[in-house]
This record gives structure tokens, C-alpha cells and sequence, in this order.
């Protein structure tokens, strides 16, 4: 644990002199993570909580430090406990990533059901470059997390994508993130 905190420091100098926001990861660590976030805070524009899947108190913990959003992948809503923590997320400090090749919604998860789009994908060996590779997550796939993710809070997709984009467009394309 000490070796991470020492490189998780070491970012935070990063981010000051590059004046970037932060794409940050994290598991089974929320206390000591928020409260070295807290430390630093004056060290960094900004950042992601990139492939969320904490408890019930971490997002409120998380989102008391300003211009921190929270990214939610398929992994981020594999269990039923997952998604409730999912439609607390305030939607203007939400992000939705696919995080590929790994972290799609797959058919064991508890988001699956609310999945409406469903792509062609064909064995590697069978791929032809208009279709997905099967087994592998794509790009493509952000669409089948905004559907679940619009579910889960009773949102209109539309206006959810929209506040989304504007809410990552605001991170890493505003004139203070550069």
C-alpha cells in the first residue's frame, strides 16, 4: 500500500505541471483514496473516477471534491446493489466508458435487461472489419452502457447523453483542462 501511495503522489505532480485532469482508478481502498484526493486537491484540474464500482457512501464521498466525476462501465453494474449505486450519481458529475476490450455488460450482469442495442460480432478469425470481434468489447459498446445507465436513474437517454457529453467535453476539452 505504501508503494502505491508514494506513485499515486507522484501523478499528483504530473497532473499540477501538466495542468491535465486525472483519470483515476480505484478498488477496495476508498478511505485512504478520497482522503489523499483531499490532500492534493489543489494539485489537479479535475479527474475521473474511471470504472466505478464502490459502496453505497463512496460516490457522495468522492463528489465532495470538486470537478471529480464518476465513470460507470458494464462492470460498474453487475449486481443489483451496483446499479442503486449507480442511479445516485448526480448526472452532472457522471461519465460513461466501455473501458475495451474488457468491461462490457454481459449477460450474467444485473444491467443486461435494461440493454436495448445489440451489435453483430463474428469469430476473429471471421471478422471483417463491419462488425464487432465477438468476446471482445468495442467502442461501439458506450451506447449499450448509456441505455443502462438511463434505466437505472429513470432518465431520458437523450438528455442523459447530452449532459454526459457536455460533462466530458468540460474535463478533458475545456481550455482550463489543457
Amino acid at each position: 500500500m505504501e508503494v502505491q501511495q508514494r506513485f499515486f503522489a507522484a501523478q499528483f505532480k504530473l497532473a499540477e505541471e501538466t495542468q491535465l485532469p486525472m483519470f483515476l482508478h480505484m478498488r477496495a481502498a476508498a478511505a485512504d483514496f478520497v482522503r489523499i484526493l483531499k490532500e492534493n486537491v489543489g494539485s489537479f484540474n479535475g479527474g475521473v473516477m474511471h470504472s466505478f464500482t464502490g459502496t453505497d457512501d463512496e460516490p457522495s464521498d468522492l463528489l465532495q471534491i470538486d470537478n471529480v466525476a464518476i465513470g460507470v462501465n458494464g462492470c460498474s453494474m453487475k449486481t443489483a446493489d451496483n446499479l442503486a449505486v449507480v442511479a445516485r450519481i448526480p448526472a452532472d458529475r457522471l461519465m460513461v466508458e466501455t473501458d475495451c476490450p474488457c468491461c462490457d455488460i454481459r449477460s450474467t450482469h444485473a444491467s443486461k435487461p435494461l440493454v436495448r442495442t445489440a451489435f453483430e460480432a463474428k469469430d476473429k478469425r471471421k471478422h471483417s472489419g463491419s462488425c464487432m470481434v465477438k468476446g471482445r468489447n468495442e467502442p461501439c459498446t458506450v451506447r449499450q452502457v448509456m441505455e443502462a445507465v438511463a434505466a437505472v436513474m429513470g432518465q431520458d437517454e437523450v438528455l442523459l447523453s447530452e449532459t454526459v457529453w457536455q460533462n466530458t467535453t468540460d474535463m478533458f476539452f475545456a481550455p482550463s483542462a489543457k
